[in-house]
This record gives structure tokens, sequence and C-alpha cells, in this order.
């Protein structure tokens, strides 16, 4: 299994900001060109609502894009939590040069703290207890890697990156064969058995895979009575994962059961951008 690592990171943050920049500029800011392109500014982020901090490459990145001149002094660091009124960083360059950045800079600063803040807050909700929060593939297309980074700075844990790096067999691979046995029974030929992630629907199913030698198990839309009973069949034989309408209201009475780990979609897909607001003014 690939791990998201600084090599991943920084080739992504170069790429996501080139796509925004070019997406929004496009070689030109009509509105910003009618200011003296030698008038300076002084720029301060502001956030409107407390969260978690994510997304200072992104943001130093689509400045330094611009203008790699352009001063910024960060006043709090990702991972650092921020209350509502809060200077969250100041900068300084060419007011043109500013006003072409700063709408691409907060985007990416809005999402990514989304994400890092709502992480946050399923892995406060579950503290006590042993299972660990994961995300999933349920990513905003083109923000893959910052998304999954910014999983880690709220505290969880990365899935897969993607179908290139690790084996997630779901009921729509398992369809394609004659029946669930016959899977597990390739996957063993295959000598797969315990490296791939097999998702199961029943505990029938659960057990057969634990016969097989299965090592690593997802229990899909699984009620609570069941996924206690899955846990203690399953006598830590496996890593037992659940997933499926899993929401902040009710993940702890699935710590509670004794699962290993929680995957949860709403981490990336679900997620209400955290608002920040620039005040720039000409020195």
């Amino acid at each position: 299994m690939a791990r998201l690592n600084q090599s991943m990171i920084q080739k992504a943050i170069k790429k996501d900001v080139m796509l925004s920049l070019d997406e929004d500029v496009m070689g030109n800011d009509l509105t910003s060109s009618l200011i003296d392109k030698k008038k300076l500014a002084n720029g301060n982020l502001k956030s409107n609502q407390s969260g978690i901090l994510c997304g200072q490459a992104w943001f130093n990145q689509s400045f330094k894009s611009i203008n790699n001149k352009i001063k910024i002094r960060w006043h709090i660091n990702d991972g650092d939590t921020f209350k509502k009124k809060q200077l969250v960083c100041s900068f300084k360059g060419p007011y043109q040069d500013l006003l072409k950045a700063e709408r691409t800079a907060i985007n990416f600063l809005q999402t990514l703290s989304a994400t890092a803040t709502l992480t946050h807050k399923y892995v406060k909700t579950i503290e006590g207890y042993n299972a660990k929060i994961f995300d999933t593939r349920k990513t905003i297309p083109g923000l893959r890697i910052a998304q999954k980074y910014a999983v880690r700075i709220g505290g969880g844990n990365n899935q897969r990156l993607g179908l290139y790096d690790e084996i997630l067999i779901k009921e729509n691979h398992i369809a394609s064969f004659n029946s669930f046995e016959e899977f597990l029974n390739k996957l063993k030929e295959k000598k797969l058995i315990e490296k791939a992630q097999i998702e199961v629907e029943t505990i029938s199913q659960l057990k057969l895979a634990l016969t097989f030698g299965a090592k690593k198990i997802l229990l899909d839309n699984f009620s609570i009575q069941k996924i206690k009973q899955a846990v203690q069949i399953n006598q830590k034989k496996a890593t037992l994962e659940v997933s499926g309408n899993i929401t902040i209201k009710n993940i702890r009475d699935y710590a509670k059961t004794g699962i290993d780990r929680i995957s949860v979609g709403s981490l990336t897909k679900n997620i209400e951008a955290i608002d920040f607001s620039v005040k720039i003014s000409q020195i």
C-alpha cells in the first residue's frame, strides 16, 4: 500500500495550484490590471468561525506562483485550532499580484481546513475507544492527495490512495463470480487472501472469509448488533472495519462495539467550507 509522503504532497501542491490558477487567471486579471503595477499592499486573513487550520502550503504556493517575492507570515500552523475573528496570516507584496492569487489561495484553505475540522470532530467524538477513523475514495476530483493530507491533519487515517495501491474487493467485484466462495478461492489461488480487504454483507460471509484466512474485512452496512456479533466471532483474527451510513451522531455507537476501523466518506465529500476573509490595503 502506498503511503502519503512528502514527495507526493509536494507534487500535488504544485499541480493543484497550477490548475486552479489557470482556470481563474488564464494569464491575466482584467480587474487588477487597472491598478498600478508598482503599488504595494498588505493583506490580512481572518477566520469568521472556529476550526482546524489546513492548507498552508497550497495557500503559499498560490501566492508564490504569481510572484515569489510576496512575503507571507503565518500566526498559526496546520493542525492548530483557530477561533472566530482570529488573525490567521498576513502577507505583503504588489497589490496586483495579491489580488490575482487571493481567491485561489483561500479556496484551498477553506476546503482543506473544512476536511481537517470535520475529521477532528469525528476523532474527538470516539475518543477513549480503540477504533480509528479512516477516509475513503469519495474525494473532490483532482484533490485526492490534498484532502487525504487534510484528514491526517485532523487526526484521521488514510485508506488506500486509489485503485492502484491496495486491493479492496466490494460487492460489485464479488458479483462477477458465481459465488462468494468461488471468489475467495480465486484470492487464495493468487495468494492475495491475506493482502486484500474483503467486503462482507452477512455474518455467514464473514465466517467463510475467516475460514479462508482473510486478514482485512470490511463490514458493509452492518447493524450495531451485527457488528458486535462480528467482533465476537472474529476474536481479533482479522482487522475489522465498518462503513455505511455513519454520521457524527451515531459514530460513538459504532466505536463502542470494539471495531478496529471506521471509514467515513463524509470527511471528504460532505464538507462545509470554513469561512475566511481577506482585507487588503495599500502601503
